[in-house]
């Protein structure tokens, strides 16, 4: 690495720690079409919403994971399979049972807060990766937004990849390189 291409990551690194990515994700996920579109892409095509909303913070500030900040995403995979999805499923399985009975319908809140903080824990863990391994300033070279994303999320069907680029339409203007 250069002494440019050194400093070009630190100057990256100091924006994305003033800009941290829980405040960026719940502003994002907010927004007219994004939850629909992140719960579909999540339902349909397993992809997981926290890395999604990770990815798109990333690009939003220029920067795409490099290979090794990929390999970093094992470990925050790994929590999202073993805690946040027992917890969703669940809280989705509760959800007939909680209209017909009080009792449910506390726990089934309580999962629901549960799984909020699992999701709240991977982001945190997202940006400790993106922090600590690899990354790389967007440039000329690079694929569109939505490429980056359907490569990055392995989304292929027709459906997924046209869910996506709704959900990046309505993302800031589009991000060149910095």
């Amino acid at each position: 690495m250069t002494d440019d291409s050194t400093e070009m990551l630190a100057t990256l690194r100091c924006r994305l720690s003033q800009a941290p990515l829980w405040p960026f994700a719940l502003a994002l996920y907010a927004r007219p079409g994004i939850e629909a579109a992140c719960l579909r892409l999540q339902d349909d095509a397993g992809v997981d919403v926290c890395e999604l909303l990770w990815r798109c913070w990333l690009l939003h500030h220029g920067a795409i994971p490099g290979p090794d900040g990929e390999a970093g995403l094992v470990e925050v995979r790994r929590w999202q399979r073993g805690v946040t999805r027992p917890l969703r499923r669940l809280r989705r399985e509760l959800k007939a049972a909680a209209a017909e009975s009080e009792g449910v319908a506390r726990l089934r809140e309580t999962l629901k807060r549960a799984e909020l903080q699992a999701e709240r824990e991977a982001l945190a863990r997202l940006e400790a990766v993106a922090m600590t391994r690899p990354l790389r300033p967007r440039d000329t070279g690079d694929p569109a937004p939505q490429e980056l994303l359907s490569n990055a999320l392995q989304l292929q069907k027709k459906a997924h990849l046209s869910t996506l680029n709704r959900l990046v339409s309505r993302l800031d203007p589009p991000w060149g390189p910095r």
